[in-house]
C-alpha cells in the first residue's frame, strides 16, 4: 500500500497519522430513500427481530430475574444532563445549542454495554432455529418453556464462538451459557480482566491472545470451521447482530413519545454513537433513521489511536485497509473500540446515511469520564465517552450546519443524545482506577 499516495489524496490522514483530534463531517449522507437500497435490509426485517425479541421475553423475564420489571424485555432508559451540559461548555468553552441527553444502553441488563442488544438477539436467532428445526418450538409456543432441562441439555449438544474485545463476549457468552450452550469467546490483549473473570464465572470458555482483536476474530473463526456443530458469531459482517441493534430506533422513538420530545424538521435531533468494527453503532443508525427518517443525524465517534471506520469510508477502501496500514498502533484505553479495520459490510451499506465522524484521545476519554461522574453521579467506562464531544463539535461547526439547512432557530430546539455504551457492571474498584486518571 503507497501511503505517501494517499496521504496526498486524503490529507486528513496525515493528521489521523500525527494522533490528532479530528472532525470529518463531509460524507456521503443523503435522504434515507436513496441510502436505504444500499443496506440490504428494511424495516420489514427490524420488525421481525422486535417480533423475535418479544416472542423470548417470557423466556428472558424467567431466566434473568433482573428483567422481569419489564417483562423481559432488555432496554435502557434515556436521561436529560443538563449538569453535564453546564459542565461542557464551561470547561471547553463552546455553547451546546438545544438540550442533552443520555442513553443508557451502559446499564442494559444482563451484560451492561450495548452488546446486550445485537449479541444477546443473535444468540436467541440461533437457538430459536435449531429448536425449531429439531420439532422442540414453534413460534407459537410460550417460550418460558426454553427454561427447562431437557432444552438447556439440547442445546448443550451444540456450542457457540465469538472473538471480541470485551463486551460482546460477554453479552454472548452469558447469554449463550444461561440457554445451555457450550461457549468460547476468544479475547483480544486489550479485553479487560474482570471481563475475562465474570465469563469464566458463567461457565464460559474464554480463550486469551496477545494481539487484537482482528487476531481473536480470525482465531474464532477457526475454532469453530473444526467442529460443525460450532456456529461462529462473526460481528464483522453478521446482519443478525446489526438487525439486533436496530431494533433501539423503534424503542427510542417510543420513548421521546411518551417523554413528549419532539424530533421533526424543526427538532432535529443529533446521535453519537462510539464505534469499533461497526456492528453496534451502524445497527443502531439504522434504526434510528428508519424511525426518525431525515430528522436524525448519526455521528461515529472513534478513538485517535483506533479510528478504523473514519479510515475506511474516507479512503473508500473500507476493509481494505487497516489503521496499522499507516503505523497507527490501535493501542487504547477505549478497549470496546480497539479495532484496527472496520466492517466492509456496515461501512458500505451506512455511509450514505451518517453525517460525520470524529476522533479523540485516550486522555480526553478519561477527562469527561470523571467530568461525568461528578456533574451527574453516572459512571461509565472510557470507550462510553466517545460520543460526548460529539455535540460540541456540531454545535460549534458552522459549515456542517449551513450544509445540511441546520438554521440557528432548528439546532436551539435540537436534541443531542450521547450513546453510552458500556459501563453499568464495571467492578466498583475498576471504576475507581478509571476516576483516577481523570483531570476533571
Amino acid at each position: 500500500m503507497n501511503t505517501k499516495q494517499l496521504i496526498n489524496d486524503f490529507p486528513l490522514l496525515a493528521q489521523l497519522i500525527k494522533l490528532e483530534e479530528v472532525s470529518w463531517f463531509e460524507t456521503k449522507a443523503t435522504h434515507l430513500a436513496e441510502a436505504l437500497p444500499y443496506v440490504g435490509l428494511d424495516s420489514t426485517d427490524v420488525a421481525d427481530a422486535s417480533a423475535r425479541l418479544q416472542r423470548f421475553a417470557p423466556y428472558l423475564a424467567l431466566a434473568f430475574p433482573e428483567t422481569a420489571a419489564s417483562n423481559g424485555i432488555i432496554e435502557s432508559e434515556v436521561v436529560e444532563i443538563p449538569q453535564m451540559k453546564q459542565a461542557l461548555e464551561a470547561k471547553y468553552g463552546q455553547a451546546i445549542a438545544g438540550k442533552l441527553m443520555l442513553k443508557k444502553d451502559s446499564h442494559l441488563p444482563i451484560s451492561g454495554s450495548i452488546k446486550a442488544r445485537g449479541g444477546i438477539y443473535e444468540v436467541l436467532t440461533h437457538a430459536e432455529k435449531l429448536a425449531i428445526a429439531a420439532g422442540k418450538l414453534k413460534e407459537s409456543d410460550d417460550y418460558q418453556m426454553l427454561f427447562t432441562e431437557e432444552m438447556r441439555n439440547f442445546f448443550n449438544g451444540y456450542s457457540i464462538a465469538v472473538g471480541s474485545t470485551g463486551n460482546l463476549g460477554m453479552s454472548i457468552g452469558i447469554m449463550s451459557a444461561k440457554l445451555g450452550f457450550k461457549v468460547s469467546v476468544h479475547m483480544s490483549a486489550d479485553a479487560r480482566q474482570w471481563k475475562k473473570d465474570k465469563l469464566r464465572s458463567h461457565g464460559v470458555s474464554v480463550h486469551e491472545y496477545e494481539q487484537d482483536y482482528g487476531v481473536a476474530v480470525e482465531q474464532g473463526r477457526k475454532a469453530a470451521e473444526s467442529d460443525a456443530n460450532c456456529f461462529f458469531i462473526d460481528d464483522e459482517n453478521s446482519r443478525t447482530l446489526f438487525l439486533g441493534y436496530s431494533v433501539a430506533g423503534e424503542r427510542l422513538k417510543a420513548q421521546f413519545e411518551a417523554a413528549d420530545i419532539k424530533v421533526d424538521s424543526e427538532h432535529p435531533l443529533f446521535v453519537y454513537l462510539p464505534c469499533g468494527v461497526g456492528g453496534g453503532p451502524g445497527g443502531v443508525a439504522f434504526g434510528l433513521k428508519l424511525a426518525f427518517g431525515d430528522n436524525v443525524h448519526c455521528f461515529f465517534a472513534e478513538p485517535t489511536h483506533s479510528p478504523c471506520m473514519l479510515l475506511g469510508v474516507h479512503t473508500g477502501l473500507h476493509d481494505e485497509i487497516a489503521v496499522q496500514d499507516l503505523g497507527i498502533d490501535n493501542v487504547t484505553a477505549a478497549d470496546g473500540l480497539a479495532v484496527g479495520r472496520a466492517s466492509g459490510f456496515v461501512g458500505r451499506a451506512m455511509e450514505r446515511m451518517l453525517d460525520g465522524y470524529y476522533t479523540l484521545s485516550d486522555e480526553h476519554m478519561y477527562d469527561l469520564l470523571g467530568l461525568l461522574a461528578q456533574s451527574e453521579g453516572i459512571e461509565l467506562e472510557p470507550s462510553a465517552l466517545a460520543g460526548m464531544p460529539g455535540a460540541l463539535r456540531v454545535s460549534g461547526d458552522s459549515d456542517y450546519q449551513a450544509r445540511m439547512g441546520l438554521t440557528p432557530e432548528m439546532m436551539s430546539s435540537a436534541t443531542h443524545l450521547v450513546w453510552a455504551t458500556g459501563g453499568g457492571m464495571v467492578p466498583a474498584e475498576e471504576m475507581a482506577k478509571y476516576l483516577a486518571q481523570s483531570a476533571s
